[in-house]
């Protein structure tokens, strides 16, 4: 088989709505950059680092490493549930 019989994954694409209510300190840091491409940097960036921090990369200073388990415990029970209606589908138009 040669490479190009391979398909490439298709890019994600997401349109959501964010409002202050629903994650005041993610909408203010947005809030800061002009609508575009310089918005949609900040927010792959923010969430590339929230894979980071998730899967223990990245640690606080002073603070150690953890053990996983010890890590999984310590997320709040309904974290899970707001990360995840950031990224449920789009509004239809």
């Amino acid at each position: 088989m040669n490479g190009k019989a391979q398909q490439e994954p298709k890019p994600i694409r997401l349109v959501f709505e964010l409002a202050r209510a629903d994650n005041p300190r993610l909408y203010d840091e947005l809030v800061r950059f002009p609508q575009g491409a310089k918005r949609v940097n900040r927010l792959r960036v923010l969430a590339y680092d929230g894979l980071l921090a998730q899967y223990g990369v990245f640690t606080s200073v002073g603070a150690g490493v953890m053990p996983a388990s010890a890590r999984i415990d310590t997320v709040a029970a309904g974290s899970a549930a707001v990360t995840n209606a950031v990224f449920e589908p789009g509004f239809s138009e």
